[in-house]
């Protein structure tokens, strides 16, 4: 097969089919999760109190956690952030108090055992807030998509943008699949980090469609898998070092960044990965089965004026 002339000579479209059924598995595995795990919602979504407090010296976690046990409050997540001594508190809305209630009274409780504790947050947020904070999340998605779709239309041609939204709805379903299957916390954080990899991985496709638009302009010969082929080669050092630098810093914040960003950072972790494949593999492969050719990005011919007038 002819590439382009370009420092790697990998031949990525022989592998289609595996990344056909790799992308399947992955897709089926993430959705047959969803319908049947769901996501671990956090309070920003399910409704419930949170609590920010900070105590003299290291707080003792496990005692924190049995004072609001012995107090009989259910389901509370209480873990660091920031520095050893302060602490935030997650607690689901409880049947003996009402919900805007619980703050106050957990301080108050943390203070009976600890003059020290101070208060630096407390909210909360009801049932209803959560419900529509989940449907305008998943409205920003699908707006984002539809958007994108549009965008690369008019860019580049119809068959590119229905490869890059499959890219991109390829990761985000796999992204959302990788929470569900791990029950990892999901918030409003989660949700940022997801809408982040939709730009990352439209970014590394947009690049990739435009060195394959340069070349089917440049090459009088050679096929539109050849040309794909090529463009591929020619932009894979750009697509490695853009996800390993990214994921230098990912890494950095995953494992140094503290419980508060710790979801965020393995989002855009497992995005970061899922989406370099995609606008490698998914993209390419989307807009080569949809037919695109060369004669899809020449520019139209502008007939000259008077010209059925010229002379022989």
């Amino acid at each position: 097969m002819q590439i382009l002339n370009t420092a790697t000579r990998i031949d990525f479209l022989k592998f289609r089919k595996i990344a056909i059924v790799f992308s399947a598995i992955l897709i089926i595995a993430s959705i047959t999760s969803l319908f049947s795990k769901g996501l671990n919602f956090g309070l920003d979504f399910t409704g419930g109190t949170s609590v920010e407090v900070q105590y003299s010296q290291s707080a003792d976690l496990s005692a924190v956690r049995s004072q609001l046990e012995d107090a009989n409050y259910k389901g509370a997540v209480v873990q660091n952030f920031g520095t050893s001594r302060d602490v935030k508190i997650r607690i689901p809305d409880q049947d003996f108090i009402p919900g805007d209630q619980v703050g106050a009274a957990v301080i108050k409780l943390l203070q009976s055992h600890d003059s020290s504790v101070i208060e630096k947050y407390k909210g909360y947020v009801g049932p209803v807030v959560g419900e529509e904070l989940k449907e305008q999340g998943a409205l920003a998605m699908l707006v984002a998509l539809i958007c994108i779709m549009i965008y690369v239309a008019l860019r580049f041609e119809w068959k590119f943008s229905l490869g890059s939204v499959a890219a991109l709805a390829h990761d985000v379903i796999i992204t959302l699949g990788f929470f569900s299957i791990t029950q990892m916390e999901f918030d409003l954080t989660v949700l940022a980090a997801l809408l982040a990899v939709i730009g990352y991985s439209l970014n590394d496709t947009i690049v990739v469609f435009d060195r394959i638009r340069e070349n089917f302009l440049k090459m009088r010969k050679g096929t539109s898998e050849e040309v794909i082929n090529g463009s591929l080669n020619q932009t894979l050092t750009r697509t490695l070092m853009t996800s390993f630098t990214t994921l230098l810093v990912l890494l950095a914040l995953f494992f140094f960044g503290g419980e508060t960003i710790h979801a965020f950072s393995a989002a855009l972790i497992a995005g970061v990965f899922i989406g370099t494949y995609s606008s490698i593999y998914v993209a390419s492969i989307v807009a080569l089965a949809l037919g695109v050719k060369k004669e899809d990005l020449m520019p139209p011919e502008v007939e000259k004026e008077g010209a059925e007038f010229d002379m022989p």
